[in-house]
């Protein structure tokens, strides 16, 4: 017998590449349970698979940093931090976090192949002895406009959104005046095409960094949340700064508040989202 779950979650996370450096991303997640049936009549209920399933990916992978076995990347322990090291492209990241911060693959390269088979060894051996084989798929949400992918950590969040490297592919909305601007959209996904987002009170000098250095042409930033302590230097032209949190919200007000102070005589309407299907909408 098969069993079908579709959209049983969204995975919202970042990961290392090669040519990108931190990618945010976000995938669906499509679940197929293969098995015989159980003394319910069911291979499995779907409460426990909407329950059980989704909760071991957000253990394993959700809002985390994804980091592939790659030869440019090094890996240290130091009393209870996982400190990353990462030269890519023309850039190098450095970070220390707390070990659930990370979710490290046995792969030289993050993609929606590698993390299927990952999700999957995982998850196998955790359900019920009835079902044979599960099936994963991983979809980004299909937009049909303009979005860009970014990486942020919010220390004041009392979830995993305290993390200082996760992310999310989102789209954007733009209204000026009233009227959807695409020339708008496409300036903003631009700008912000793999970018990691700063919050201007996290910035510290390299000199402050206590598990890490910091490369030439580096920005810096630390702080301590509920789950540790969490520092990070990254080239700074991958980066933008904001001068508040970079929550969703905060996003959709300072781009509205950019878009006003270059034309204070129009109107602007901002849809941010944050991966797929959630966001803010900010007014100037």
């Amino acid at each position: 017998m098969i069993l079908f779950v579709n959209d049983l979650t969204v995975i919202d996370f970042s990961y290392l590449c090669h040519q990108r450096g931190a990618v945010g991303e976000s995938w669906i997640v499509d679940l197929t349970l293969h098995g015989s049936l159980n003394a319910q009549s069911m291979v499995l209920d779907f409460a426990l698979v909407k329950k059980q399933v989704k909760r071991i990916i957000d253990e394993q992978i959700d809002h985390k940093l994804a980091v592939p076995k790659h030869p440019n990347v090094t890996v240290t322990h130091q009393d209870v931090q996982t400190n990353v090291s990462f030269n890519y492209a023309d850039a190098q990241l450095a970070l220390s976090c707390p070990a659930q911060a990370y979710c490290f693959i046995e792969s030289p390269e993050i993609n929606i192949a590698s993390v299927t088979e990952y999700l999957i060894k995982t998850i196998m051996p955790q359900l019920p002895q009835n079902i044979d084989k599960i099936e994963i798929t991983l979809r980004p949400e299909k937009i049909d406009t303009f979005y860009y992918h970014y990486s942020h950590g919010l220390k004041k969040h009392d979830g995993n959104c305290q993390r200082i490297v996760h992310g999310h592919r989102s789209k954007i909305e733009i209204y000026e005046n009233g009227m959807k601007s695409p020339r708008l959209q496409k300036q903003w996904a631009e700008l912000w095409q793999d970018i990691y987002l700063v919050s201007e009170e996290d910035i510290i000098t390299a000199g402050q960094l206590k598990f890490i250095s910091a490369h030439e042409n580096s920005l810096c930033c630390a702080y301590i949340a509920p789950q540790g302590y969490f520092e990070l230097a990254i080239n700074q032209n991958r980066t933008h700064l904001l001068p508040y949190d970079t929550t969703v919200e905060c996003i959709a007000q300072y781009i509205a508040e950019q878009l006003k102070a270059q034309n204070p005589n129009n109107d602007f309407k901002v849809v941010a989202y944050e991966g797929v299907a959630k966001g803010s909408i900010a007014y100037a």
